[in-house]
């Protein structure tokens, strides 16, 4: 009949005081030092890590030894590392509690481009993935959001069909000037 619309929720929350000068400017200075589209792509980071950290906050009521707080606590604690937000000499709930945004602005595949030297700036990151030009292993990837993984990181690279690496291939401009000559 109609959609199901039980199974949908929000990627990102609005801040509670739209109009906070600090916010405001600590938002800013987040879009301009990681390349970020707008205001949106903070707001789903800051969604994300509250999930994170009201999980290991309701983990860390449960008593130490209690199974439940075992089982999540080491799958929070190794999905965490295995993004590379956290580092493996910090195995306790208590530090993802001292979580922040950049931790995971850190591990986004356009922050990662501009550390590894394939771009020289994070917009140009941003261009390069946007334009299907980078490749994780042999996967294209045309998010600029995605959260590369510690072991995945090796295996960025330029796509073996973009145009940038494979001279032979023509890119769109230079298409129509060798059909109009």
């Amino acid at each position: 009949m109609g959609r199901d619309y039980r199974t949908y929720s929000k990627t990102y929350k609005t801040p509670n005081r739209p109009f906070e000068k600090e916010r405001l400017d600590r938002e800013l200075r987040l879009i301009g030092k990681y390349g970020l589209r707008n205001k949106k792509e903070i707001w789903r980071v800051n969604l994300a890590l509250a999930k994170v950290r009201k999980t290991a906050r309701e983990l860390l009521t449960l008593a130490e030894d209690d199974p439940v707080r075992v089982l999540e606590g080491t799958a929070l604690l190794r999905r965490l590392k295995r993004l590379g937000i956290l580092s493996d000499d910090k195995d306790k709930l208590d530090y993802v509690l001292g979580l922040k945004v950049e931790d995971f602005l850190e591990r986004r595949l356009q922050t990662i481009l501009k550390k590894k030297g394939l771009a020289k700036s994070v917009h140009q990151a941003r261009v390069y993935i946007h334009g299907r030009h980078i490749a994780v292993g042999k996967q294209i990837v045309n998010a600029p959001s995605y959260m590369v993984r510690v072991d995945s990181e090796a295996h960025i690279q330029m796509a073996p069909s973009s145009a940038l690496v494979n001279k032979k291939k023509l890119g769109r401009v230079k298409k129509i000037r060798q059909r109009n000559n």
